[in-house]
């Protein structure tokens, strides 16, 4: 299926990085921007969170469906997350990224910034890539980001 340069792959692959951080939103455009989340997961793809808790595991519409409601119920204000860094190992029609994300929001007339990582898995389709699965885990204490040329 590869047809494509390495160079464009990494750039395509980017592209659905960042559509991803970009449909976690608040406000008027939430439910949209989380829609969107549909076009860059495979329909079968495996979403964990840890977060210090035991794993939880979502199908594609038990992810998106509780954060869809809550970013456009007006609870959180501002909400945005962004991709800090990354690494990108690619092989034919397969890709990990590694990502240290950040994100912010207002809640209860209170500032919140948080940092965590994500590792994401691609597979290429005939449709271009796409995202096959993901977990995740935030900083709390004892466990904060480290990545090498930044600071901790």
């Amino acid at each position: 299926m590869t047809t494509t340069s390495h160079a464009e792959d990494r750039a395509a692959i980017a592209a659905v990085v960042d559509a991803f951080f970009a449909a976690f939103v608040s406000g008027p455009d939430a439910a949209r921007s989380a829609a969107r989340l549909r076009e860059l997961l495979l329909p079968e793809a495996v979403i964990v969170a840890t977060c210090g808790r035991p794993p939880t595991v979502y199908t594609v519409d038990s992810f998106i469906t509780p954060r869809a409601e809550l970013l456009a119920s007006g609870r959180l204000r501002d909400f945005r997350e962004w991709p800090v860094a990354s690494r990108v190992e690619l092989f034919g029609d397969i890709a990990h990224v590694w990502c240290w994300y950040d994100k912010s929001w207002t809640e209860a007339d209170e500032s919140h910034h948080e940092h965590g990582m994500k590792t994401l898995q691609l597979v290429r389709t005939a449709d271009g890539w796409v995202i096959s699965a993901l977990a995740w885990d935030d900083e709390r204490p004892g466990l904060t980001v480290q990545w090498e040329g930044h600071p901790a």
